[in-house]
C-alpha cells in the first residue's frame, strides 16, 4: 500500500501530465460525420447562402454553448446579404434586435441558454437577409 504522502506525489504527477497533453478536440456527429466544432463552423461558413447556413447550423446544434461560435458564422454568412446595405437606422434597428436576443436568457443559467441566444441572433439576421435578397429580387436558397 502506498504511503499518503506518495499517493498524494502520483496524483500531482498524473495531474500535470494530464494537463499538459492537454485534451483533444471534441467531436460531433454532423451530416453523418464525426466534426469538431472548428469543421462545423467552417462548414456553415463555406455554405452558399444563409438558408443553407442556418439549415447546418440546425442540423448540427449542440444545444449547448458550442452553439455560440456556430451562431456567430451563420451571423455573418447572413450579414454577407444586407449589413453594407443598410443605412444608419436600419443598422440601429440591426443591432437592436441582436440585443434583445442578448437580453431575452441574460439571467437563466445553463448552457442550453446560450444555445437559445445564438439561435435568436442566426434568426434575426437570416430573417434580415431574406428581406434583402426580396428587395434585391433574388430568391434566398
Amino acid at each position: 500500500m502506498l504511503s499518503k504522502c506518495c499517493l498524494a506525489v502520483l496524483l500531482a504527477v498524473v495531474a500535470v501530465v494530464l494537463s499538459v497533453a492537454g485534451t483533444p478536440a471534441r467531436a460531433m456527429v454532423c451530416m453523418d460525420k464525426s466534426m469538431t466544432l472548428d469543421e462545423v463552423a467552417d462548414t456553415i461558413s463555406a455554405q452558399k447562402s444563409c438558408e443553407s447556413a442556418m439549415k447546418v447550423f440546425r442540423d448540427c446544434e449542440l444545444t449547448a454553448s458550442g452553439d455560440v461560435e456556430l451562431g456567430a458564422a451563420v451571423e455573418k454568412k447572413c450579414e454577407a446579404d444586407f449589413k453594407s446595405g443598410l443605412n444608419a437606422a436600419q443598422a440601429q434597428a440591426y443591432k437592436r434586435e441582436l440585443r434583445v436576443c442578448d437580453r431575452k436568457y441574460r439571467n437563466k443559467s445553463g448552457t442550453m441558454y446560450l444555445s437559445f441566444t445564438a439561435f435568436c441572433r442566426a434568426e434575426v439576421a437570416r430573417r434580415y437577409s431574406q428581406h434583402a435578397l426580396k428587395a434585391a429580387g433574388r430568391k434566398a436558397r
